[in-house]
């Protein structure tokens, strides 16, 4: 399976570039959910060097907004079988990265 898809990389970047001219993260939406093993990834944006900015949540009870580098994640392999990340794809975002940031940081991980 593609991890990233050509709308969803589109859309990614459109994100990126909108939030370099505007400064609209509080209302961005995330594009897609990736997750492997306890992790979860709600990704709103991508830039040219291949940083992605979103919802962290690596397991441990404190998911953060911030940056990862998606050639990181694709190398990343999960125990105890070694299984690659993944995509929801079913993930429709009915909030703002704000907003699910808000509610991880109450109940201490990511619920999508």
């Amino acid at each position: 399976m593609m991890i990233l898809t050509k709308p969803i990389l589109k859309q990614l970047k459109a994100n990126h570039a909108r939030q370099q001219e505007d400064d609209v993260s509080d209302s961005t939406m995330p594009v897609v959910k990736l997750f492997g093993g306890a992790c979860t990834w709600l990704l709103s944006e991508l830039d040219d060097n291949g940083d992605a900015f979103g919802l962290c949540d690596l397991g441990l009870g404190f998911p953060e907004l911030g940056y990862v580098q998606m050639d990181e994640l694709m190398e990343r392999k999960f125990p105890p079988f070694g299984l690659p990340i993944e995509r929801d794809l079913h993930f429709k975002a009915d909030k703002t990265l704000t907003e699910y940031a808000d509610e991880a940081s109450e109940n201490g991980r990511i619920i999508a």
